[in-house]
């Protein structure tokens, strides 16, 4: 019989960088989180990875990036087909 994930304490390595990945954006349950934090004490790995999100996240949040509007977006659309046509 096969135990499920969900009562692991350890998880694998791509287990643990998908938790780290939602953990970045802030979507990891409690429980999730203590594993991950399990997982980053003995791996090599995971701890890179994780610096690695947590230092894209950080640049991210710290660049002036904006985006385009719904309707911006789509006039320009517009524009492009219109041209082309």
């Amino acid at each position: 019989m096969k135990t499920t994930n969900k009562n692991k304490v350890f998880v694998s390595c791509e287990e643990a960088k998908h938790i780290c990945d939602k953990n970045q954006y802030g979507e990891a349950s409690f429980l999730e989180i203590i594993k991950l934090n399990i997982r980053l004490v003995y791996c090599k790995v995971t701890r890179a990875y994780s610096k690695r999100n947590t230092k894209l996240t950080k640049t991210i949040n710290k660049s002036k990036t904006q985006s385009i509007s719904a309707s911006d977006k789509e006039a320009m659309k517009k524009e492009i087909t219109k041209r082309i046509n």
